[in-house]
C-alpha cells in the first residue's frame, strides 16, 4: 500500500451562503443548479470536494422568498434557511450566514443567477494551489449593468483604494471563497459598518482572482440600492478601511496653512515695495469660504470617523437572527 493510499486526500467541503432579498422567482434555480455539487466530485486539479450546505439568509424583503425557502429545504437536505429579525442588508446577511456555515471553505453567492457554480472548482484549485485564504472571481465581462453604473463602480473601486488604505477594492466581488475559518473569524468580530471584504484584508493579506463569465441576472428587477444607498456604502467602505482619511484631512489642514503663510508673505512684501492702501475685499470672501469650506469638511469626516466608534461602543448590532416566523407565535392563527 503507498504512502498515498495510508493517507487519502480529504475531501473538501463547502458551504454556500446566498443572501436572499428578493429572490421568489429565480432563487430555486439558482439552488438546482447547486444540487449537483452537492455529490462527491473532483476539481479539474484532482481535489475531491462537495457543497455540504447552501444557506439562504432571508434579509426582510417583502416578496414570497420565506415560501421558496421553505419548500427548497423541504426539497433538499443540504438546504439551511437562516431568518434575520428585519433588513439588515446584503452584507450584514452574508455575515450571518458565514456564522452559520459549518464548511472548510465558504462560497458566497448572490441570488438572482449571475453568479455560475461551474466555477467554484476552479476556486478551489487555485485556493490551494496558491495558498490563498481568499479566491475573488475576476469577471472577464462587465456586469450586465449601465455603462454609467460600471464605469461609477470602477472609479469608486479606485477611489477607496486611495482614501482608505485598505486591501485592493478593484477585486472586491460577491462572489468569492473564504477558508471556513478565516469567515467564520471574521463574522464573529467584524463590527457595525465594517464591510466584509475591508476585514478580509486586515488579516488575510494577498487575495487569488479566478476568472470568470458573469451571466445576468434572473431578471430585470429594479435593484434595490439607490443612489444615496450607493454614496453611502462607498463612505463606509472608506471609514471603515482605516485611518487614511483623518490623515488625509491633516494633509488639507496643512496644505491651507501654507498657502496662508505664502498669502501673508507676498501680501508683506508687496506693502514693503509699494505701500498702498488694503483692498480686495472679494478676494477676502472668497478665501473666507474656501476656508470654511474646507474646515467644515474636516469636520464632517471627523464627524463621521466618530459615529462609526459610537455605533461600535453602542454595541449596536450587526444583525439579529430569529426563527422562521411561520413557526412562532407571529405565525399563530388567531383562529387556530
Amino acid at each position: 500500500m503507498t504512502a498515498h493510499e495510508d493517507h487519502p486526500v480529504r475531501e473538501h467541503q463547502i458551504s454556500v451562503v446566498i443572501p436572499v432579498y428578493g429572490g421568489q422567482d429565480h432563487l430555486a434555480a439558482v439552488v438546482d443548479e447547486l444540487a449537483p455539487y452537492a455529490e462527491l466530485s473532483s476539481t479539474p486539479g484532482g481535489r475531491p470536494y462537495r457543497v455540504s450546505e447552501v444557506i439562504l439568509v432571508h434579509d426582510g424583503g417583502h416578496d414570497d422568498s420565506p415560501r421558496v425557502m421553505r419548500e427548497l429545504a423541504a426539497r433538499y437536505p443540504f438546504v439551511r434557511p437562516l431568518w434575520m429579525s428585519r433588513n439588515f442588508g446584503q452584507h450584514a446577511a452574508t455575515l450571518a450566514g458565514i456564522a452559520g456555515s459549518g464548511g472548510d471553505w465558504v462560497v458566497t453567492m448572490d441570488e438572482d443567477g449571475q453568479h455560475d457554480p461551474r466555477y467554484i472548482p476552479d476556486m478551489i484549485d487555485v485556493a490551494v494551489s496558491q495558498q490563498a485564504k481568499v479566491v475573488y472571481a475576476k469577471p472577464i465581462n462587465p456586469p450586465h449593468h449601465s455603462a454609467f453604473r460600471n464605469a461609477s463602480s470602477r472609479s469608486a473601486k479606485r477611489m477607496i483604494n486611495m482614501l482608505s488604505g485598505a486591501a485592493d477594492a478593484t477585486q472586491f466581488q460577491s462572489y468569492r471563497l473564504i477558508l471556513g475559518e478565516i469567515g467564520r473569524s471574521i463574522a464573529a468580530y467584524a463590527g457595525s459598518g465594517v464591510y466584509l471584504d475591508v476585514a478580509l484584508g486586515w488579516v488575510v493579506g494577498r487575495a487569488a482572482t479566478t476568472p470568470v463569465e458573469l451571466r445576468p441576472e434572473g431578471d430585470d428587477r429594479t435593484s434595490s440600492y439607490s443612489l444615496r444607498r450607493l454614496l453611502g456604502h462607498f463612505l463606509r467602505m472608506i471609514l471603515t478601511g482605516g485611518t487614511r482619511g483623518l490623515r488625509i484631512v491633516g494633509l488639507l489642514g496643512v496644505v491651507f496653512g501654507l498657502l496662508g503663510l505664502v498669502l501673508a508673505a507676498v501680501i508683506a512684501a508687496d506693502q514693503l515695495v509699494s505701500p498702498t492702501a488694503v483692498q480686495g475685499w472679494s478676494s477676502t470672501v472668497v478665501v473666507i469660504l474656501i476656508s470654511s469650506g474646507a474646515l467644515l469638511f474636516s469636520l464632517a469626516v471627523i464627524a463621521e470617523y466618530i459615529g462609526v466608534a459610537v455605533n461600535t461602543a453602542l454595541g449596536k448590532p450587526l444583525y439579529l437572527l430569529t426563527q422562521d416566523p411561520a413557526e412562532g407565535p407571529l405565525g399563530r392563527d388567531r383562529k387556530s
